[in-house]
């Protein structure tokens, strides 16, 4: 008896034992777990994305190495894979992590979205890229090159109407996020305002009074923050030297740039591939990454002019205007909100500088049409180095010089037209001319009179000479008249062969004489 009930004393202790040694577990289970989540949280990475347009395969890659240099140089030091790059289809994608000043921590994950084409058929793939997640961590950058300036605009149009494309098809949800992102960058990086271009707080010096938005400024704001890359700035001397370029035409371009950058309220930046620049600085600060350690600053640059840098908010009318003297802002403004009203895709490559077609006017041509940002760049900033005909010719489309080729068969239909009609003309001019050639030489004739000369004492008629050669050689030419074997048979019948017998009979008859002579018998 007392050995059971110790049995089941030992048993419901031993019950109750475990039963609470598995109560702890679970709770340092939760405690750890809890702990372990907290440690992951605090060291996510905040994610970033940069949305590139333009440029060409390497030309991305270009900008994407100036703008991880250290990063990669860092990767390469401690052996770690780089990541590889993906652009040569379609949408391409790469991505870098963002380190602090000492190389150590990673500060953000920059996810990179490469596109080279403004082909309505791309619409679909940037879609969707902006979610009401990513649109607060997404930066556009529009890549352009010195190698063709004059073709700037063009290339800002045709990438901003395909934006706007995109951002039209967009859910409300997004739209409202986009409409909520631009009024807090509108005082980002202002003078005066109280946030600064990364978004951290600004400290407001004394007498510092926060600026108003000026003419000019988000007037056709994007939903999202714009910048602007010009790459091969060491171009502008091969400009200078080949095309003969002035001082003039450099601040000309980018007084355009300014001008219509504005009105986006985006940056403007021109790099080097060998020069050091704040393209990392400016990029970053756009996607709000800063430094714990080191804050890099970044001062605007209009005056060197292969190291421009106007940062967001900080441009204005009065600072374009002072650049160069006699341009006019106000117009080439009001001219770029022209241009962003065209439909997308374009119906002509030549959009509104077809002579035929006019911006809110008849199809006549009655009504003038309205000027247009890209039309007037593209009349004061050409290639000097196109061909002088084609220049002749008026065309305004200098974005190329290649002419797309025309089918085999229908260029030689038309070549038969063309060599018939050519034909004809030339059939009718021989006539007329043979005519007038016959009507002169009678009319000389006539005048001169018949032309004679002297030969070996006798007198010879020139035409008469003349005449007679010509039939000689008339004559000589005409082929010999062909006798069939009768005509040859009688010919042969009217033959006397008798008369011939008798001739040589008789001289077979002949005797010879003492003399030697020969007597006739």
């Amino acid at each position: 008896m007392t050995a059971n009930s110790n049995r089941f004393s030992t048993y419901t202790t031993t019950s109750v034992g475990t039963g609470s040694e598995g109560k702890k577990d679970e709770q340092r289970k939760d405690m750890w777990s809890s702990m372990l989540d907290s440690v992951a949280s605090g060291k996510r990475l905040p994610e970033k994305n940069l949305l590139v347009l333009g440029g060409s395969v390497d030309s991305q890659r270009d900008f994407l190495e100036a703008l991880s240099s250290n990063d990669r140089r860092n990767l390469d030091r401690n052996n770690q894979k780089t990541p590889p790059i993906a652009n040569s289809f379609a949408l391409g994608y790469t991505y870098y992590n963002v380190l602090d000043a000492d190389q150590e921590d990673i500060l953000a994950r920059i996810s990179l979205y490469l596109l080279t084409s403004p082909a309505p058929s791309f619409a679909s793939l940037i879609k969707p890229l902006l979610t009401p997640q990513s649109i607060p961590n997404t930066l556009i950058v529009i890549l352009l090159d010195w190698s063709q300036p004059w073709l700037w605009m063009r290339q800002l149009r045709e990438w901003l109407l395909l934006l706007r494309t995109v951002i039209m098809s967009l859910s409300p949800e997004c739209k409202e996020i986009m409409e909520e992102n631009m009024n807090s960058w509108r005082d980002r990086g202002r003078t005066g305002g109280s946030i600064n271009l990364d978004g951290t707080g600004a400290v407001a010096n004394e007498g510092d009074v926060a600026l108003p938005l000026g003419p000019g400024e988000w007037e056709d704001a994007l939903g999202l923050p714009l910048c602007v890359v010009c790459q091969n700035s060491e171009r502008i001397d091969y400009l200078e030297k080949t095309q003969g370029w002035k001082e003039e035409k450099f601040d000309l371009v980018l007084q355009y740039l300014r001008t219509v950058l504005l009105r986006h309220g985006a940056s403007l930046i021109y790099t080097t591939p060998s020069m050091a620049s704040p393209l990392q600085t400016l990029i970053h600060a756009s996607l709000g990454i800063h430094s714990l350690l080191k804050r890099a600053p970044l001062k605007a640059n209009v005056i060197d002019r292969d190291k421009i840098v106007v940062p967001p908010n900080w441009d204005s009318w009065g600072k374009i205007r002072v650049l160069r003297d006699g341009f006019d802002v106000e117009l080439v403004s009001e001219a770029w909100s022209i241009d962003l009203d065209q439909p997308f895709p374009m119906p002509e490559r030549d959009g509104i500088h077809n002579p035929n077609h006019a911006v809110n006017g008849d199809a006549n041509g009655a009504d003038k049409p309205e000027p247009s940002a890209v039309s007037l760049y593209e009349e004061q900033v050409q290639d000097t180095s196109l061909d002088a005909l084609q220049l002749a010719q008026g065309n305004n489309d200098t974005s190329r010089l290649e002419v797309p080729s025309v089918d085999t068969q229908v260029f030689l239909a038309n070549q038969l037209e063309r060599l018939e009609q050519q034909k004809k003309a030339d059939d009718k001019t021989g006539k007329d001319q043979s005519f007038a050639q016959n009507a002169t030489d009678d009319m000389i004739s006539d005048h001169i009179g018949p032309v004679q000369f002297n030969m070996g004492g006798i007198q010879v008629d020139a035409d008469d000479m003349v005449q007679r050669l010509k039939d000689r050689q008339a004559y000589g030419h005409s082929p010999e008249p062909l006798l069939d074997e009768e005509s040859q048979l009688e010919e042969g019948a009217q033959v006397d062969t008798d008369t011939l017998a008798k001739f040589f009979g008789n001289l077979m008859n002949r005797k010879p004489t003492t003399s030697g002579g020969v007597t006739k018998t």
